[in-house]
């Protein structure tokens, strides 16, 4: 229990900082006076004013906000919110997302560059296994298999499972010389094709910014196909999380090891990233929606008649939120 929590505050307090700080530090560069900045929501456990701003913690670590000149009231400050350019506003409020989404690839790309990327050479031979039988050895680089080249490990077990027939050649490179040996075949309890080779890891920085950008992406766009299916019907309700279903899978995978946890932070993170700007009332995408219309149209929607209709789509979010923590509960007790 001591686990989950700790790991929830955490998690929660370091997504909530960044989302702000995006905010917070766009607005301060484009000249918006920014009034207050807290992490945290209900009692302030810690403030300090410097500047224009009071910063502060506070007791709940379920939210946080900063606080604009100008942002829900009109004011005559030149450095408002309400007074900067449409772009300008568009660039704070998309901002916070922005830094989830970063925060979603530095923390994929920190996880890989951490466990390395396979390579073609070798760092075990299963005791039993063909390939022990045939005489191949640790550090064993495979430069062929059937006559194919390899460069990667996927090479390597692609050749493997694509083969055909009970033996395999397979060309090594052993302390700079080029050996040929034939494995036998086995077949692992999924019926793959496998000889009873591991791979050894090397680490290598660039590819492992690549893989967390390509990786962030790939699970960004799944994340959008769902909402579309979501939205169109053909998904269901029952698979949305709250805060009491994420914090209790935050302690399912704090038990299972950093790694684990740290892949759930970067969902979580590009979760909040897509959830804030979709274009509802009350979130980011909402507003910069009505940028866009006022843009279009004009003042025809007064701040007033904005500031309404952001209040009550936060109404029906609290709504939502309160009623998938009852399914939230509902399944903690049907574990």
């Amino acid at each position: 229990m001591l686990l989950t929590i700790v790991s929830a505050i955490a998690i929660f307090c370091l997504l909530i900082f960044v989302h702000e700080f995006g905010h917070f530090i766009t607005a301060k560069a484009v000249g918006i006076r920014v009034n207050a900045f807290a992490i945290g929501m209900g009692p302030v456990l810690f403030k300090k004013t410097r500047g224009d701003t009071e910063y502060s913690l506070r007791a709940f670590p379920i939210g946080g906000y900063v606080k604009m000149e100008g942002e829900d009231e009109n004011s005559e400050d030149i450095r408002a919110f309400n007074n900067k350019p449409t772009w300008a506003k568009a660039l704070v409020v998309v901002a916070g997302s922005f830094m989830n989404l970063l925060t979603t690839i530095v923390i994929l790309t920190l996880i890989l560059f951490a466990i390395g990327f396979p390579t073609n050479t070798i760092s075990s031979v299963s005791s039993g296994d063909p390939a022990m039988t045939a005489g191949i050895r640790a550090g064993d680089t495979i430069v062929k298999i059937a006559d194919k080249s390899i460069a990667t490990w996927d090479d390597v077990t692609g050749s493997i499972s694509t083969s055909t027939g009970d033996t395999l050649k397979i060309v090594v490179n052993r302390d700079g010389a080029l050996l040929t040996i034939v494995s036998k075949i086995s077949k692992d309890e999924t019926g793959r094709r496998i000889i009873g080779i591991l791979p050894s890891y090397e680490k290598n920085p660039i590819e492992a910014i690549k893989s967390g950008v390509i990786g962030t992406f790939t699970m960004a766009a799944m994340m959008l196909d769902y909402l579309g299916v979501l939205f169109t019907g053909g998904g269901s309700t029952k698979d949305l999380m709250g805060p009491i279903g994420i914090v209790s899978t935050i302690g399912d995978f704090a038990k299972m090891g950093f790694v684990y946890l740290a892949n759930l932070t970067a969902l979580i993170s590009l979760n909040l990233a897509i959830v804030n700007m979709l274009p509802l009332p009350a979130l980011d995408g909402g507003r910069l929606l009505f940028m866009g219309i006022r843009k279009l149209t004009g003042r025809r929607i007064s701040d007033e008649i904005e500031n309404k209709i952001h209040f009550a789509g936060l109404m029906l979010l609290f709504m939502l939120m309160i009623w998938i923590s009852v399914q939230d509960v509902g399944r903690l007790f049907a574990k």
